[in-house]
């Protein structure tokens, strides 16, 4: 796999934010505007699952990288709102840039 926390955090981000937008723009309209449930009961137990391991990296990527207490909470956060991963990425993405040694344990 990826190398480093950092690098597992990022793309665990991105499959669980992908798997909410997802889940509330295709498998939500298909249940309540076409009468077609089905496709939130796959998607919807493929995001629980997705984002039991994101809440599972998000705590290792804490430990493992030494993040501040508003890097995580941040991260909790951004689960819960559309494209909230992805700004967090890119906000976090700018932070490394700024402090390299810090974030990626290097």
């Amino acid at each position: 796999m990826l190398k480093n926390a950092f690098g597992q955090f990022r793309v665990m981000g991105m499959l669980e934010g992908a798997s909410l937008l997802i889940l509330l723009f295709i498998a939500m309209p298909l249940k309540y505007f076409f009468d077609m449930p089905g496709m939130v009961s796959v998607v919807g137990m493929i995001h629980g699952v997705l984002f039991t391991i994101y809440c599972v990296v998000v705590l290792y990527a804490t430990f493992a990288v030494k993040w501040p207490i508003r890097f995580t909470l941040g991260a909790y956060a951004s689960a819960f709102v559309p494209f909230g991963n992805f700004i967090l990425d890119i906000r976090l993405k700018k932070w490394a840039g700024q402090s390299r040694g810090q974030l990626l344990g290097a």
